[in-house]
């Protein structure tokens, strides 16, 4: 799904909401904290030790940025790209700007985090919306979770059904990826939604699907196990775990992958 927007979709699924049968622990995410980007889904994010008046963070995907190298890191580069913040039915608040990607790779993962020229409390303030708490335990196999998408506004609701050891789509390979039951059969434009478990708080962010049946090519991950072992799961999608991401976030919500339990690439 590195393609990102799928063209061929009508655009009165835009405003379309789709809600499926949960499948596990009930799920009740709404579009709170939900943003739009121009090719993705994304959403403001918070980490647990953050501070009302530290600017917000959108959390998002490192291809929604551009398609990265196999190896390639960004942090703190100047940026001016705009959101579309939701209310929690999906209603246009405003537009959030940042000021600049403060990291961003689809090595090891698929993740990017853009800092915004606003802080946590004015966003609040202006808005009267939440930022979604970014959990700091790994979710376990069954968990239900829902994706929320900022770009077509659609809500899928399924579990966790296990974890792929690594996942190879084209020239990236990603670990520990959590793999989705079912019926969350993300599509383009979806990839960088938030990842939202029973709690409320955000546990991974969405990235790919195996599209059509297709061995380790774009827009058809496979999975390798420790041994090599190579699966295959037609219409299975995929996200990407987010859990250790605040340990390389200190003070001003500012990366530092230097920090001591910090395992994102640099």
């Amino acid at each position: 799904m590195i393609k990102r927007v799928v063209g061929v979709l009508t655009a009165a699924l835009a405003g379309a909401v789709l809600i499926v049968a949960p499948a596990a622990a009930r799920v009740n995410a709404d579009f709170a904290a939900i943003v739009a980007l121009d090719n993705c889904s994304g959403s403001v994010v918070r980490p647990p030790a953050a501070a009302d008046s530290d600017p917000a963070l959108v959390m998002t995907n490192g291809h929604c940025v551009k398609l990265m190298g196999a190896n390639e890191v960004i942090v703190n580069q100047a940026s001016s790209r705009t959101f579309t913040l939701l209310g929690p039915t999906g209603q246009s608040l405003g537009t959030l700007r940042a000021t600049k990607l403060a990291y961003a790779t689809m090595s090891k993962t698929d993740a990017a985090f853009y800092q915004l020229s606003t802080t946590y409390a004015q966003i609040q303030q202006q808005y009267r919306t939440r930022a979604l708490e970014l959990s700091t335990t790994r979710p376990a196999q069954g968990t239900g979770i829902q994706v929320v998408s900022g770009y077509w506004k659609r809500i899928y609701t399924c579990a966790v059904d296990g974890f792929a050891y690594q996942l190879k789509e084209g020239n990236w390979t990603w670990r520990d990826s959590i793999r989705y039951t079912r019926p969350c059969n993300v599509i383009g434009g979806t990839s960088g939604s938030p990842i939202i478990d029973s709690a409320g708080k955000a546990v991974g962010v969405n990235n790919t699907i195996n599209e059509s049946g297709g061995r380790c090519t774009l827009n058809n991950p496979c999975e390798v196990s420790q041994t090599g072992q190579v699966t295959v799961r037609s219409g299975i999608g995929y996200a990407q775990q987010t859990y250790d991401i605040p340990t390389c976030i200190t003070t001003g919500n500012q990366f530092n992958l230097t920090l001591p339990g910090c395992t994102l690439p640099r």
